[in-house]
């Protein structure tokens, strides 16, 4: 995260110079706006989504603990007062800080830093989040045509040249595409799908039996593991068969 969008709200023109002063001076900070009106400031900030306010509790018509909990918890608060009494209410409210007027530059980077850090965390776990969730289906692209199929539809995949054959289990016929195979198996999960041969891809959970040969059958298709995946595919067996 680049810059954290800010808004200021005091009735005190002189404390939101001030603070003007020191986002300039900050410079993972961005002024994004600033209000003496607290009523138009709650407009302003549902509408901008700033990532923090600057917010004085004591004001006119809206007082800033009220103003605070109208506010989405995406934006985090930051209180500015010069009535420290007012500290403990501001942790109820979950406050990400609070900063005493005359308000000095090192205590504003100090709370402004616990600001970055918040947002630097929920970032990194909003990428986890999006990387550990699984997929569950592609789209193929038949005839112009984008067409989902579902991983556990799958049958198998077979390769010839530039184009790949998707057996469904809920299609008569198999979705032909143009793409490699080595692209098919980035885009299917490697826990359940395996190459077992130069041509062919099988989910490994619609395998119904493996003989002799090691020939795989699926359905009413058998497909031969060849000794360029034999060993991947013996690793796969360990695991899964069951040992007298």
């Amino acid at each position: 995260m680049e810059h954290l969008k800010c808004i200021i709200v005091d009735d005190e023109p002189l404390a939101i110079k001030m603070l003007e002063g020191f986002v300039i001076r900050t410079p993972f900070l961005e002024l994004d706006a600033s209000f003496t009106d607290p009523v138009l400031a709650l407009s302003e900030i549902r509408e901008r989504k700033p990532q923090i306010v600057f917010l004085d509790i004591q004001m006119p018509d809206l007082n800033g603990l009220e103003l605070s909990k109208m506010i989405s918890s995406d934006t985090r608060i930051i209180f500015t007062t010069a009535f420290k009494e007012y500290a403990f209410d501001s942790y109820e409210v979950s406050a990400l800080d609070f900063l005493l007027k005359p308000i000095r530059y090192n205590k504003f980077l100090d709370a402004t830093q616990k600001a970055k850090q918040w947002f630097e965390m929920r970032e990194a776990a909003e990428i986890k989040e999006s990387k550990t969730q699984k997929r569950n289906s592609i789209f193929i692209k038949v005839d112009g045509v984008l067409r989902k199929a579902d991983f556990n539809d799958i049958l198998y995949v077979e390769g010839m040249k530039d184009y790949v054959m998707f057996y469904l289990e809920s299609e008569e016929r198999p979705l032909v595409t143009y793409m490699r195979m080595k692209t098919v198996e980035d885009l299917l999960p490697s826990e359940s799908f395996m190459r077992i041969h130069r041509s062919f891809i099988v989910n490994l959970d619609k395998i119904s039996s493996i003989d002799s040969y090691n020939d795989v059958h699926i359905k009413d298709e058998i497909i031969h593991v060849t000794d360029a995946y034999k060993e991947n595919f013996d690793r796969f067996l360990e695991k899964h068969v069951v040992r007298n």
